[in-house]
């Protein structure tokens, strides 16, 4: 019998564009639930990627680390990896081509996916969110000063999510990616690319397990104003 294949997130994007930004789970609790994913660390604190059981930051500076198991998220999905769908690049496609190649292969769109792009690439446009002190401002502001980078003639690979329209708040509707480097240096949300060979490897999730932080004060009793979340996703995205 095949296992269920579960999209696990701890907290939800609308809370985040919304400024509440602290940590409320422990990297190690995340990769307990998964080994390929996505999100972002305490304070807004740059990029979260997941990626063969291991967690790395994309700094604010374009530079990748590996994360202690002992730092927190706010905001993090997570799957066990295991591809149904897998297709070749073997010319140069761009972001937009490659997006339309894979809703193509899609098992529908009103399902999530995980999104896996390994591959040699001319181009890469990343950004990653500054850290952030409290007062928190609202996401989409803090959109404005993020940092970006480019890097070109790299190897590395795609990870993310697709999710479907329905979900946005929960998640970013349609595509949500972050990118990281062979070497491990290099790393964070992905902006735009251009591909030049690769393989793109999909998996249609079965289940979203939606995680919250209960035992957080802030999330508890803050009223979140979500009137022009839709809005400000798409702008921050």
């Amino acid at each position: 019998m095949t296992k269920e294949a579960i999209l696990y997130q701890h907290g939800t994007l609308g809370a985040l564009m919304a400024g509440l930004m602290d940590g409320t789970e422990t990297i190690a609790n995340i990769l307990k639930k998964g080994d390929f994913g996505i999100g972002t660390l305490s304070g807004l604190d740059g990029e979260l990627i997941i990626l063969g059981g291991k967690a790395y930051q994309g700094r604010e500076d374009g530079a990748l680390i590996a994360l202690n198991e002992d730092q927190e998220t706010p905001y993090a999905a997570v799957t066990t990896f295991k591809p149904t769908i897998t297709f070749q690049v073997e010319q140069l496609t761009d972001n937009l081509k490659i997006n339309t190649l894979i809703r193509e292969q899609l098992k529908s769109e009103n399902l999530f996916h995980a999104i896996k792009i390994h591959g040699k690439f001319k181009k890469v446009h990343i950004r990653a969110m500054p850290k952030q002190e409290k007062p928190y401002k609202r996401l989409v502001e803090v959109s404005k000063e993020q940092p970006e980078f480019i890097k070109e003639d790299v190897t590395g690979t795609i990870v993310g999510f697709f999710t479907p329209e329905l979900f946005q708040g929960v998640a970013a509707a349609d595509f949500h990616l972050h990118f990281i480097d062979d070497d491990q240096t290099f790393g964070g949300h992905l902006m735009d690319f251009e591909l030049e060979t690769g393989t793109v490897e999909i998996e249609p999730m079965d289940s979203l397990l939606q995680h919250f932080p209960k035992n957080d004060e802030t999330f508890i009793h803050t009223e979140i104003d979500y009137a022009d979340l839709n809005k400000e996703i798409k702008e921050a995205e």
